[in-house]
């Protein structure tokens, strides 16, 4: 057996800090022992040591040099010079957990286990989840109540250790979930056992970037440890609309808080068909159009086809499994990426680009803030055009995506728009540029201009996923920032969480949260709510507004409906209308320059290899080159960190805690281009 050793700093309470130690790990006793030097090591006066046999690896998303283990409801935090020696220590860990796991003495099953029973405990064990998140909730709710300082302090311990109860819970259900699949036969060509085992492969959480360990996130471990037992010291995002409707009994029989197990086939047919997935109408682009690239302006219908041709989700994500491995950090497969960038998927907000550009036509401040809500509710729906939940590339660092739009009845002139983001539109167009402009946290920050109508929006989302047991949350932080040029007004709008459900079985996803839009100078103001569905009865994607005059508590007009359906509208006048169809609007295309034309690290251009070889099956081929672009990453960071150069963005530049765009139309009106003949190109 291999011995590793070498120094690492481990955070101590006793001092409150890192404490600088020399580490040996003996793979053959399942043990890291620390000594305070190379040379106490030597005349073996060990400082103590962390015992291995069902210990969980931690790695902080944020912090690429730091990872925790928790064994034995206590969480350790060490840290290591560099992600590499970061990696090493945790690929060593985990051989070493794993061995150790796997050896240990295996009970047979009495009986015979049927879904029933799993079905059973599952709804059990998520009763009880329901139960601690409740009493966390109140508990919180006494934490901010109480003056006490001695007592909150006591209130916070019991709230860390209720918190590692929940997770531990959460786990529990998986591997119930887990074990549940493995009954309907062999997976991967083996048991469930010999899949675990035979593992190799990497891990990652939802929202980071997928085959890239130095990006992996556990809950169990936070940027600044201020205690040894902490399971969770991040936001979790349990949305709370999501658990209201759930019964209380600890032994309810049907429902469950994260999933219901129990399901009809009607049932299982709806929710692998979601809502609002059919009867999208989109404005086609055709091979005799000047725009039109194979690669994405085909319109594929093999979705739920091509699932099953690569068999239950769950068999790959069994194939990944170690045992000891925290699932947060389960890779999801290749042949269920998107095709496309998250930064294309946010040019999407503009699929009905005359609804943007029409806030400027209305007379009224009160009838600008509702257009403006009339647009937001309408710019979701064609980001998700698949019946079931998949995943766009997570954009690499310095990645740009620029597009533009045609604006339906609008008359176009021809004339070129000036320095603005996209060489190839006109003034009567809406013009589009997004840019990756950070990694850790990663960030993304996008602008769009319409020339002749004299409007923008300028904002910017960072990402920060959450492992919720049998879903993924995605907390979506940042706002934007609609600008009306000629009226002097700003909008800033926030943006709603996305969840992947059923990520065992057939994704779909569902938007969740509420948000909202406020114009300081009018004082109009809006409030939007992504309503997570129930678990009894209910629908799929419903989400409400409630639109606001200056200082009033009662809504000038309410919305309800479903946000990728028909959403309706009824003001305080008495007067009712259908305010949004999805289901009737044309989706109007994007228009992206060929991709031989683009920049090296435009989108289409950067990730054509990887979206060809998934349109073609070659799911393996996807996979490599897929993980060439995250490797190359890897090094020129690693490569600027030794040179001590920072990253410089193309695009965007940071304010404060936001990120705006470097040349916007209100700053270029103000100071116009001295050579107003030119115009400006995004650099890629």
């Amino acid at each position: 057996m291999a011995v590793v050793e070498g120094p690492l700093s481990k955070w101590t309470n006793v001092m409150k800090g890192w404490q600088y130690r020399w580490f040996v790990l003996d793979e053959a006793a399942g043990l890291l022992s620390y000594f305070t030097s190379k040379e106490k090591m030597m005349r073996g006066t060990r400082r103590g040591c962390v015992r291995l046999v069902g210990a969980v690896i931690g790695i902080d998303d944020e912090d690429d040099s730091t990872f925790t283990i928790t064994v034995d409801q206590k969480t350790f935090h060490f840290q290591a010079r560099d992600a590499e020696e970061r990696e090493k220590w945790v690929n060593a860990l985990e051989i070493t957990i794993m061995r150790h796991s796997t050896s240990s003495k295996r009970v047979e099953p009495r009986g015979t286990v049927t879904a029933a029973d799993f079905d059973r405990k599952l709804t059990e064990t998520d009763s009880y989840l329901q139960i601690m998140l409740e009493q966390v909730q109140a508990l919180e709710t006494r934490i901010e109540a109480c003056e006490d300082l001695a007592a909150k302090e006591k209130y916070n311990v019991i709230k860390v250790t209720a918190e590692a109860m929940i997770e531990a819970i959460k786990h529990s259900i998986v591997m119930l979930q887990i074990s549940k699949e493995s009954l309907n036969g062999p997976v991967m060509n083996g048991s469930v056992h010999e899949a675990i085992l035979t593992s190799g492969a990497d891990f990652n959480h939802f929202g980071g970037t997928d085959g890239d360990p130095s990006t992996s996130v556990s809950p169990v471990s936070p940027r600044v440890p201020e205690t040894s037992y902490s399971s969770s010291e991040e936001e979790d995002f349990f949305d709370a609309e999501e658990f209201k409707n759930a019964p209380h009994s600890p032994l309810r029989q049907h429902g469950s808080a994260l999933e219901n197990p129990v399901k009809s086939k009607e049932e299982e047919e709806t929710e692998a068909s979601p809502e609002g997935s059919e009867g999208i109408c989109q404005q086609v682009i055709t091979a005799e159009d000047d725009y039109y690239d194979e690669l994405y302006d085909e319109q594929d219908k093999e979705d739920l086809g091509s699932l099953e041709k690569h068999g239950s989700i769950i068999a790959h994500l069994l194939s990944q499994v170690r045992i000891g491995m925290d699932l947060t950090k389960v890779v999801l497969p290749t042949f269920i990426l998107e095709r496309r960038s998250l930064l294309e998927m946010y040019a999407d907000f503009f699929a009905h680009p005359d609804l943007f550009v029409r806030i400027v036509d209305m007379k009224t401040p009160q009838d600008r803030m509702i257009q403006l809500v009339r647009w937001y509710l309408s710019a979701f729906h064609a980001a998700r055009n698949s019946d079931i939940a998949k995943k766009a590339y997570n954009p690499i660092l310095g990645e740009t995506f620029v597009c533009h739009w045609k604006i339906p009845g609008m008359d176009d002139s021809g004339e070129k728009a000036v320095d603005g983001p996209c060489e190839e539109a006109t003034r009567e167009n809406l013009s589009f540029v997004a840019e990756q402009v950070s990694h850790h946290p990663p960030i993304s920050a996008f602008y769009a201009e319409h020339q002749t109508k004299r409007i923008t929006l300028d904002g910017y989302i960072w990402t920060k996923s959450k492992f919720l047991g049998l879903s993924i949350g995605v907390h979506m932080i940042g706002q934007g920032v609609v600008s009306v040029i000629d009226h002097d007004e700003e909008y800033v709008i926030t943006f709603p969480n996305g969840y992947g459900r059923s990520i065992l079985t057939t994704p779909w996803v569902e938007m969740g949260g509420k948000v909202s839009m406020s114009c300081a100078k009018t004082g109009y103001n809006a409030t939007v709510t992504f309503h997570t569905k129930p678990f009894y009865g209910g629908k799929k994607h419903r989400v409400t507004s409630e639109i606001f005059a200056p200082n009033e508590k009662k809504p000038i007009v309410t919305i309800d409906g479903e946000w990728n359906g028909v959403m309706y509208a009824k003001y305080a006048t008495g007067m009712n209308e259908v305010f949004v169809d999805t289901k009737k609007m044309p989706v109007v295309k994007k228009l992206v320059k060929p991709r031989e034309k683009q920049a090296e690290f435009e989108s289409r251009r950067l990730w054509q290899e990887v979206t060809h070889n998934l349109k073609i099956n070659e799911v393996d081929k996807a996979t490599d080159h897929k993980q060439r672009l995250e490797q190359r990453q890897r090094e020129e960071a690693r490569d600027r960190k030794e040179r001590g150069v920072a990253w410089e963005t193309k695009n965007f530049h940071e304010v404060g805690e936001h990120w705006v765009y470097d040349r916007p139309l209100q700053k270029r009106l103000r100071n116009p281009s001295p050579v107003s003949s030119g115009s400006h190109t995004p650099s890629s």
